[in-house]
Order: structure tokens, then C-alpha cells, then sequence
């Protein structure tokens, strides 16, 4: 037995795998067994297992990993951090890394957004910024300001907070009593239409006018709602949710968990319209996907409405690991190789790149809708099987890929580090591993259309 099988076998014997059905990993049939991929070092956009075997990182490990695995410079700044100080509290106390990385940030919003909440997950940091927009209110004295408002198609996460503004109902159908659900508006999905973006702005317009008094906040992904199938839409949408949101004295929220650092061309997802955000969150590519991080930005005057002598008007949330020393100083490094101006030639040319070897592979299987921001190429399949998702990511890994498409969309959102020359490489295995699942798909007597909120299963 090998020891790339060896630790897969402990792996489903002592481990839940998140976001998976665990019986896909468990079927008696090994026809219908999905396998998992055991990784045991990483280089760059390469995974390798126990064994040697390398596979290309499509999707940044689940859009974590900016420059590629194991980047030096991120690497040498947690090894120095370390050895120096490896973690404090954050209530009572502070440290330099957590100061330089709130500093940096901030100077990144021109001082708009001055002050740093830290959290360690994106789920967390969307609870946060929940949690303080409607305790702003209250302080404000209007407590009766509590609502949310979302956008169909929108995902901010799994736990119960957030699931009151993600719009996936397979996350959300099982904790149906748990949630305390938003107002859901259209969706901005380019894909809907040329007029999507002004419906769902109508529909929101239409809406404040008559709730606004009860409404905290809005929250929206800006420019592309990733689970919801890679979802895009203009620019401009943000600038008129800005005005709205500004006429009818409700906060905005801008959730770049996915589509920060970066990911659309620009450092915020949201200096592709020239505005800013009430409430901002942050994480996984915060630290080059090296450790747990997550950033909420608040304005100052928000920051401002918790000071008093009660501490019933003060922020009352907490993470054991709140701004953790070695996290902080990752995402400095991060910043540092984010703030080299050469970089962001390089993006565009990276996004380039996998566009044109995807608009390649959509031709020739019937695939739809190619759309790209920044490093974020998608297109769907109609046609595809009901099982796409976790059929894909068997028969990518026999290509030397790790996919994860979601529902009928297939989608790369490459490491930065990622040669563009790769991209040549990736369509041809990407084509050679869609052909033999939709011809097995097309012969198989249980055909059914996927669904296009299937979640991101393996």
C-alpha cells in the first residue's frame, strides 16, 4: 500500500472533509467513489502527494493562495515572526504586526475605512460586520434599524448569521429555524440580461423606500458573487447600491472575501467604481493563503458610535486568535509582494491568458456565458449532468488538475504566480477531462441537467 493511500485511508477514518457529501468518499462502488487527493508539500500553483504526483491548483485552494504555495517571502516573514512572538491576546494588549497590517489597510482606503476588526474567517468577519451594523443603530437610537438586505444568488458564508444573507438553499434549507432570514433582492447576474443590474436596483430602490427605517445594511459581493456560480456584474451597480444606500441612511457593506487582494485586477474589488463601502470584509487571500485571517474595515464614524463609559454600547465580539501575531505578519508579506507595481501587469496578463484557453474549451462543448474579472474566468454548460460537479473533479485529477466546478459552471481562478504560458496546458487538460464527462455523461441513463446551485462539492 502506498503512503499516498495509506494517509487517504486514516484521512476517512478519522476526518469529516467540509462542504462533502462523505459517502461520495465512502460509496462501496468504486465506480461511483469519488478519491480524495492526499497533498504533501506545495510549490507555486503545485500540489504533490505522497508520491510525487503533482497537480495544478486551478482554483487557489479554494481562492486562498494569491502568489502560489509556499511563497518565499511569506514564508521567511512567519518563520522570523515565530520565533519572536507566536501569539497574545488582542483584548488588553497589542502588537506590531496587527498595528502595521490595520495601518496598511486603512492607507489602502485613503483613511476611509480607519479601523481594523480582526476575525479568523470570512464567515466570522460577515457576522462581525452584521453584528456592528445594527449595533451601530442602536447606539444611534434606532434600535429598530435590524434588517438586512441581500442579493439572490449571494453567498457570505455558513454560519447561522451569515446564512440569513447567503441565498444557496442547500445551505440554507436544513437550518431554515435557525436563520433569521434577509430581504432577498434580483440578482445583478450579467447573465440575466443586459438590464439585470438596473432591475435589481430597482427592486432595491423600491423596497427602502418603504423599509428603510428598519433597514441596518445592505451586503453584496462586489463585481462577482463567487459560490453563486461566479455571477458578474458591471461596475456601475455598485456606484448607483452606493447612492441608494446613502439616500435612504442604510449601510453598505462590501463582502470581498473572495474578490480582495487583488482577485479582479485591483487591490479592493471596489476601486473598479471609484466608491467605498460602510462595512468591508476580508480574508482568504489576506494572507496568501498561508494562515486563518479575516478583516472588517469600519468608517471612523462608526467606530466613533461605540465609545462611551457603558460598556453595554461597546463591541462585545471576540476570537481567541484575534489578530494572531503570525497571521498579521503574513499578511504584510502579502502586501508587501501586492504593493509591487509590476504585479499588476502581470494579473491581467495571468486573467488573459486562462481567458482565451477557456473560451478555447467552451467552444468546442457547448459552453456558455464566458466572462472573466481580473484572474476570474467562468463559463457554464447547460447541458451538463446533475452530478457535473464532483464527476469533473474525479476526472481532473486523472489530468493532473484540482477542480471544484460549481453546479454547471466551470471556473479557474489561478495562484498569481501561475506562468500565463501555463494556461495552454490547463485548457487542453481541462477539454480532454469536460469531453470524457459529458460523453459519459451523454451515454449514461440517468441523465439529468445540473443544477446551477449545486455547491461546490468535490
Amino acid at each position: 500500500m502506498s503512503s499516498a493511500h495509506q494517509l487517504v485511508e486514516r484521512s476517512l477514518a478519522a476526518i469529516w472533509h467540509p462542504c462533502t457529501q462523505m459517502q461520495r468518499h465512502l460509496h462501496p462502488d468504486p465506480a461511483r467513489r469519488i478519491p480524495l487527493l492526499p497533498v504533501a508539500r506545495a510549490e507555486g500553483p503545485w500540489l504533490f502527494d505522497p508520491d510525487g504526483n503533482r497537480y495544478f491548483d486551478a482554483f487557489s485552494s479554494w481562492w486562498t493562495t494569491l502568489f502560489g504555495h509556499c511563497h518565499p517571502h511569506i514564508v521567511a516573514a512567519v518563520r522570523e515572526q515565530i520565533a519572536t512572538l507566536d501569539h497574545v491576546l488582542l483584548a488588553g494588549c497589542t502588537h506590531a504586526p496587527a498595528v502595521e497590517l490595520a495601518e496598511r489597510l486603512a492607507a489602502k482606503t485613503d483613511g476611509t475605512l480607519g479601523h481594523a476588526f480582526f476575525a479568523s474567517d470570512g464567515a466570522s468577519a460577515v457576522e462581525i460586520a452584521l453584528k456592528l451594523a445594527a449595533h451601530y443603530w442602536r447606539n444611534q437610537g434606532y434600535p429598530e434599524k435590524h434588517r438586512f438586505v441581500a442579493f439572490a444568488g449571494g453567498y457570505h458564508g455558513e454560519t447561522v448569521g451569515a446564512l440569513a444573507v447567503t441565498d444557496i438553499p442547500l445551505f440554507r434549507e436544513a437550518y431554515q429555524p435557525l436563520i433569521r432570514p434577509a430581504a432577498m433582492m434580483p440578482s445583478p447576474d450579467a447573465r440575466r440580461g443586459p438590464h439585470a443590474a438596473d432591475e435589481a436596483l430597482a427592486a432595491l430602490a423600491e423596497y427602502l423606500a418603504v423599509h428603510h427605517a428598519e433597514t441596518a445594511a445592505v451586503i453584496v459581493e462586489p463585481l462577482v458573487q463567487g459560490a453563486g456560480g461566479m455571477a458578474m456584474h458591471p461596475p456601475s451597480f455598485l456606484n448607483a447600491l452606493r447612492d441608494l444606500c446613502t439616500r435612504h441612511d442604510v449601510l453598505l457593506i462590501f463582502d470581498e472575501i473572495a474578490v480582495g487582494c487583488g482577485r479582479t485586477g485591483r487591490f479592493f474589488a471596489h476601486e473598479h467604481a471609484d466608491v467605498r463601502p460602510d462595512l468591508l470584509t476580508l480574508s482568504k487571500g489576506i494572507t496568501g493563503g498561508t494562515l486563518p485571517l479575516a478583516v472588517v474595515l469600519a468608517r471612523d464614524e462608526l467606530f466613533r458610535a461605540f465609545l462611551a463609559d457603558e460598556v453595554t454600547r461597546a463591541f462585545l465580539h471576540s476570537h481567541s486568535y484575534t489578530g494572531n501575531p503570525l497571521a498579521c505578519r503574513a499578511a504584510c508579506a502579502t502586501l508587501d509582494l501586492l504593493d509591487n507595481p509590476e504585479v499588476w501587469p502581470q494579473i491581467e496578463t495571468l486573467g488573459a491568458a486562462f481567458e482565451a484557453a477557456m473560451a478555447q474549451v467552451a467552444a468546442q462543448v457547448g459552453g456558455v456565458h464566458l466572462r472573466r474579472t481580473g484572474t476570474i474566468v467562468a463559463f457554464d454548460l447547460p447541458d451538463a449532468p446533475g452530478d457535473f460537479a464532483p464527476r469533473v473533479a474525479k476526472a481532473a485529477l486523472a489530468a493532473g488538475l484540482l477542480l471544484r466546478p460549481l453546479g454547471n459552471t466551470c471556473y479557474v481562478m489561478p495562484p498569481f504566480a501561475t506562468p500565463p504560458e501555463l494556461a495552454e496546458w490547463f485548457g487542453t487538460q481541462l477539454l480532454r477531462t469536460l469531453t470524457q464527462v459529458l460523453e459519459t455523461a451523454a451515454a449514461s441513463d440517468c441523465f439529468q441537467p445540473a443544477h446551477p446551485q449545486e455547491p461546490p462539492l468535490p
